[in-house]
C-alpha cells in the first residue's frame, strides 16, 4: 500500500502589526471621549487645569449670586453645554422647581441630557432664539431664572473634527449643528474680499481685515491647518488667526442673528421679577446685550440692570485661562 502524502498545512499570513497609535482620524484624540480616561482626567484636574474635551463652567458663584434661584422656581439654561451651570441651578430650584436646558449641538446634547437626567430636569435640542416656543411647549408663560452662556464649549473647541480651533488639524467646519448650514470652508470659498472684510470687522474687530480678505476670499481651505497657514502668511500673530476663526464661527452659526432674536423676545420669556444673566466673550456680543438691557431699563421693562460688567476673579482667570474674556451682565424684569 502506497503511503499517502501528508497534506500541507495551509499558509497563514502573519497578522499585520496595527501599530501603537490609532490610524483613524476620529480615534486619535482622547478629547473626543474624555470619560474613557478617568486617570488622565484626575491628573489634569489635580494640576489645576481643565481637561481637554471637558468644560469648566465660568463664574458659577457670580451667576448664582445675581440669579438667586429659589426652590419651586422655573429656570432655563439656554446653552446647556457640559451642564456645569445647569447642575448648580437645578440644586437650588429643587424641591418643586424645574430646570429647562437648551442646546443646539446634536453631538454633545445627548451626553449632557443623560448626565443631568433626574427630578426637575427637561432638555430640548434647540437654539436659544426659540425659547418662547420651548416655554409654550412646556405650557409655561415664563421663567423666573434665565441663563445664557454665549461661549463655545471646551468639548467643541477641543474636538478636532468640529474644526473650531486653530490649534488642531481637522476639517474646516465650525458648525454648532453639523447637520445644518454650510461649513466655514464653503463660506470662504463663496465670499468676495469686500464682504469678507466687513465680516471680519463686524465679528472680531480685525484690524487687518482688508489684507486678510484679499488673501482668503474665494479660496478653498479644506482644513483648519490650511487656513491657519494662509492667515500666518499675512500676519504671523497667533491672535490674528484666533480672531479670523472667531469671525467665521459667528458667521457660520449666525450667532448675532440668534442673539438679537433672543434679546428681543427675552422680556416675554421672563416672569414678573424674573432674573436673567448673560455671559459674553467678545465686544460684538457684549455690545448687543448692553444696549438691549439699557433700552429695557429706559422703557420700564427691567427694574434694574448691571451698569458695569462683572469679570472673572484673578484666581479664576489663573486656574481657567479660557474664562479671561468673559463678561457677565444681568437684568431684573419689572414686577408691573
Amino acid at each position: 500500500m502506497t503511503d499517502q502524502p501528508t497534506p500541507a498545512t495551509p499558509h497563514r499570513r502573519r497578522p499585520r502589526y496595527s501599530g501603537k497609535n490609532p490610524r483613524r482620524f476620529e480615534d486619535k484624540y482622547k478629547e473626543r471621549n474624555p470619560e474613557l480616561y478617568p486617570e488622565t482626567i484626575a491628573k489634569v484636574v489635580a494640576s489645576g487645569k481643565t481637561p481637554a474635551g471637558t468644560h469648566r463652567p465660568i463664574m458659577v458663584a457670580e451667576i448664582l449670586d445675581v440669579l438667586k434661584p429659589q426652590p419651586g422656581e422655573v429656570a432655563v439654561d439656554c446653552t446647556l453645554g457640559y451642564g456645569g451651570h445647569a447642575r448648580e441651578i437645578l440644586k437650588r430650584v429643587l424641591p418643586g422647581g424645574r430646570l429647562i436646558g437648551l442646546d443646539v449641538d446634536p453631538i454633545e446634547f445627548p451626553k449632557t441630557e443623560a448626565r443631568l437626567a433626574g427630578e426637575g430636569f427637561v432638555a430640548h435640542r434647540s437654539n436659544f432664539a426659540g425659547l418662547l416656543k420651548i416655554l409654550a411647549t412646556e405650557q409655561l408663560t415664563g421663567a423666573d431664572v434665565i441663563l445664557a452662556d454665549l461661549g463655545v464649549s471646551s468639548m467643541q473647541i477641543d474636538d478636532p473634527v468640529r474644526g473650531f480651533s486653530v490649534k488642531f488639524a481637522g476639517p474646516l467646519d465650525m458648525r454648532m449643528n453639523p447637520q445644518r448650514g454650510q461649513p466655514a470652508s464653503a463660506l470662504l470659498e463663496r465670499s468676495n474680499p469686500g464682504k469678507l472684510a466687513e465680516l471680519l470687522v463686524e465679528n472680531s474687530d480685525e484690524p487687518r481685515a482688508e489684507l486678510l480678505a484679499s488673501a482668503l476670499a474665494g479660496k478653498r481651505f479644506p482644513t483648519t491647518r490650511a487656513l491657519a497657514e494662509a492667515i500666518h502668511r499675512v500676519s504671523p500673530d497667533d491672535d490674528t488667526a484666533r480672531r479670523v476663526f472667531q469671525a467665521l464661527r459667528i458667521a457660520v452659526n449666525e450667532e448675532f442673528t440668534a442673539l438679537e432674536t433672543f434679546l428681543r423676545n427675552l422680556p416675554a420669556c421672563l416672569n414678573a421679577g424674573g432674573r436673567v444673566a448673560i455671559l459674553t466673550f467678545h465686544s460684538g456680543e457684549d455690545r448687543r446685550v448692553k444696549k438691549a438691557f439699557e433700552a429695557g431699563l429706559r422703557d420700564g421693562v427691567y427694574v434694574d440692570i448691571a451698569h458695569e460688567v462683572i469679570r472673572p476673579s484673578p484666581a479664576e482667570r489663573h486656574d481657567n485661562p479660557r474664562s479671561s474674556a468673559a463678561k457677565l451682565r444681568w437684568a431684573i424684569k419689572s414686577s408691573a
